[in-house]
């Protein structure tokens, strides 16, 4: 017996098709490199990660804003109390939730931070709609002006929640449709599908903050 015949060497018909094979795949990437596609995966997650980064900042802007504003109110509506007090409960609640980037991954994480979210919102539109029962307040400087900043965070937070849905839908395509799910299982097997925001009541407008 031969030692060698231990060790046979493949096929030669083998060895060739691995050797296409591969040719094959570094021609294809090529290809997809050219024209752009091999990157189209990362720059649509890296768009919709900068866009969550937006919906993060405008939500913290907001949540900065209401202890003064809860502050001024109390001094003209003392009487409001437990309306007062399940503002700053929410706001707690809301800043508690731990969100970063792979919270848009989660479905349960991203479901916790929007729940919290909203009910802010809520409890933040009842809070806001006492004050027309107070004059005095309303006409107050330092209340005038958390109004113009309250009113103007909720407007860039619509705005930077519907930018972040268009991203995610433009990712989540791209994932899931062909050739973009064949780029993505070959080249970033680790890409994930984003939540997105559920449609609430009321939550394509801003809580109205005019009086």
């Amino acid at each position: 017996m031969h030692q060698g015949s231990v060790f046979a060497s493949p096929p030669r018909s083998t060895v060739a098709a691995r050797v296409v094979g591969a040719l094959l795949a570094m021609l294809f990437a090529t290809c997809l490199s050219g024209c752009g596609a091999i990157n189209r995966v990362p720059t649509l997650e890296e768009q919709a990660k900068s866009s969550w980064s937006q919906v993060q900042n405008q939500y913290q802007r907001r949540a900065d804003l209401i202890p003064n504003l809860v502050e001024t109110v109390k001094g003209y509506a003392k009487q409001e109390q437990d309306t007062l007090t399940k503002v700053v409960e929410a706001r707690a609640k809301a800043t508690s939730v731990q969100v970063d980037a792979s919270t848009v991954s989660d479905p349960e994480k991203f479901k916790q931070f929007q729940d919290s979210q909203n009910q802010l919102s809520g409890a933040l539109g009842r809070l806001l709609a006492t004050v027309e029962a107070y004059p005095d307040l309303k006409s107050n400087q330092n209340f005038l002006a958390l109004q113009s900043q309250l009113e103007g965070t909720e407007n860039r937070i619509t705005v930077a929640r519907q930018d972040y849905i268009g991203a995610v839908r433009a990712y989540n395509t791209e994932i899931r449709t062909i050739p973009g799910r064949w780029i993505a299982s070959f080249f970033y097997p680790d890409a994930k599908p984003m939540e997105t925001f559920t449609a609430t009541p009321n939550s394509e407008k801003p809580p109205n903050v005019k009086f």
